[in-house]
């Protein structure tokens, strides 16, 4: 998605499973033009779903980009696949801005974090 420098340094909370990830792995084309806006509008407009949970983000040097978004349930998953812009979005996205792409949805049976206390 985009560069995320601003971007918290930590990952999404682990919550009480079951819950849904939506794994989002993408090579982009060199053309990038209008991605970055219609990127920070879906990260709005996920966030207005109710059973949205969060979202992670990486980016390998060789340009592989990895998003991770997080639903409490598959009908939040769902309303969010169905959204109107978000599927011009994902038109635009096949047509414009990506190279490749894979989306992997998974129905999360086990999680736990660890964060180390401060100094």
């Amino acid at each position: 998605m985009s560069d995320h420098s601003e971007a918290p340094v930590a990952p999404v909370a682990a919550y009480e499973p079951p819950y849904y990830v939506a794994v989002f792995t993408a090579v982009r084309t060199a053309d990038q033009s209008g991605y970055s806006e219609t990127n920070a509008r879906m990260e709005d407009l996920v966030k207005d779903v109710p059973g949205y949970l969060g979202m992670d983000h990486a980016q390998t040097p060789g340009g592989l980009g990895i998003t991770v978004g997080y639903f409490r349930d598959a009908d939040a998953l769902t309303e969010w696949r169905s959204n109107a812009e978000h599927r011009a979005a994902q038109k635009r996205g096949r047509a414009e801005w990506y190279q490749n792409y894979k989306l992997h949805v998974a129905k999360v049976e086990r999680s736990h974090g660890f964060t180390r206390a401060g100094r």
